[in-house]
């Protein structure tokens, strides 16, 4: 009974510190990007030197007393408690699965969560890596991530836009035609949320943007976990 309740502590000890540790790398991998004011002049810039952006948390308003407050009357910076809703969404929608991307706090001051108050956008993003995947048609596209994480499409398209992929075997004439690739916007509705996903490189799923040419299916997907998606 003494050895097992050794161990046992061992292994609690093991886990706890392999979360300290993930918590710890987590913390250090995201990026924050602050833009003072409500001036359309104000741009706020995300980039990823390696991967693709995936904000976790974005607020315009003011959530301190703080951040942005050089040269600011007191009492433009009473109201810490102010954030404009839909930030994140729109922010999201610019810059997820991108590798740099622009903001003006223009589009974020259509309406005034706290009026009299000097508001400012912060950002909070971190850089996944993106996982490129090309099946030919005829054939699976197979996504998949690791445990506890899923599929976030980042891009898709099917078609054909160059003459080196997908060619083994394949006459001259079926791959020609190197301007015929379409938006596959099937691969997001089927995978996103999804741990594992198989999807038909195939005409009857995405239809045919060009006939009689040898076409593939192109995806761009990170992985991610879900529950960072309620920060």
């Amino acid at each position: 009974m003494m050895l097992r309740f050794r161990l046992s502590t061992v292994l609690l000890l093991a886990a706890t510190c392999s979360l300290m540790t993930a918590d710890k790398l987590t913390e250090a991998s995201l990026e924050k990007a602050i833009t003072c004011g409500s001036d359309g002049g104000n741009v706020q810039r995300l980039s990823c030197d390696d991967g693709v952006i995936r904000v976790r948390r974005a607020l315009y308003g003011r959530a301190d007393a703080v951040t942005c407050s050089e040269g600011i009357p007191r009492a433009q910076l009473a109201n810490t408690h102010c954030s404009q809703a839909g930030t994140v969404d729109v922010v999201k929608g610019r810059c997820d699965g991108e590798r740099e991307c622009e903001l003006n706090n223009n589009d974020f001051s259509t309406s005034d969560p706290c009026s009299g108050i000097y508001k400012y956008l912060e950002t909070t993003y971190t850089c996944l890596p993106e996982i490129h995947l090309v099946a030919c048609e005829g054939s699976l596209a197979k996504l998949q991530c690791d445990h506890k994480q899923v599929i976030f499409v980042s891009s898709a398209n099917y078609g054909r836009s160059d003459q080196t992929t997908c060619i083994y075997k394949r006459p001259l004439d079926q791959i020609q035609m190197v301007s015929c690739s379409s938006p596959a916007g099937k691969v997001a509705d089927s995978c996103n949320g999804e741990n594992r996903c198989n999807i038909s490189a195939s005409n009857s799923v995405f239809g045919d943007p060009c006939v009689g040419t040898y076409k593939y299916l192109e995806v761009s997907y990170i992985c991610d976990y879900i529950l960072d998606q309620s920060e």
